[in-house]
């Protein structure tokens, strides 16, 4: 995993992207609606890093999942298709539109080998470790009359 260093001036310019997205929703007709991001754990297991999202509604077709200089990205929408006037609506609370989360892997994982199963609205990424190298060894030679030695070497 990797360590992303604490930016206090980061998290002052939340509240003004908070204000940017709901008029640039506004703007765009999406009813004043907030973008939303889905709840998301991530773990560790003895051979693979295991992610878990929440997507309930969403069609698996809807659903992109990349990998770019290891970073992995999940990335969707979830649409507003009610055929219900506005104004018969009491309240509405589930949110909408597009997402996109990213996550840092950590080294030494097979981003060749992701995997992603999504069953009752949960979204499943597995990430494979890469095996353990084992060590290896190196022959080292002292000169002629010396002859030669063996030294065990790990790789870092």
């Amino acid at each position: 995993m990797a360590i992303i260093r604490w930016d206090p001036f980061r998290e002052m310019t939340s509240p003004q992207d908070q204000l940017d997205r709901l008029w640039r929703g506004m703007l765009e007709g999406r009813r004043g609606q907030e973008a939303w991001l889905p709840a998301v754990d991530v773990f560790d297991t003895k051979d693979a890093v295991v992610l878990k999202a929440e997507l309930a509604g969403l069609d698996p077709d809807d659903i992109e999942i990349e990998v770019d200089d290891n970073v992995l990205t999940i990335k969707g929408e979830r649409k507003f298709e009610e055929k219900v006037d506005e104004e018969r609506y009491y309240r509405v609370e589930r949110r909408y539109g597009s997402f996109s989360r990213s996550l840092a892997l950590p080294q030494g994982v097979r981003a060749d080998d992701i995997q992603a199963d999504y069953e009752d609205g949960v979204l499943e990424v597995r990430v494979p470790k890469a095996d353990e190298e084992k060590p290896k060894r190196i022959t080292v030679k002292a000169g002629q009359k010396a002859g030669q030695k063996t030294v065990e070497a790990k790789r870092a």
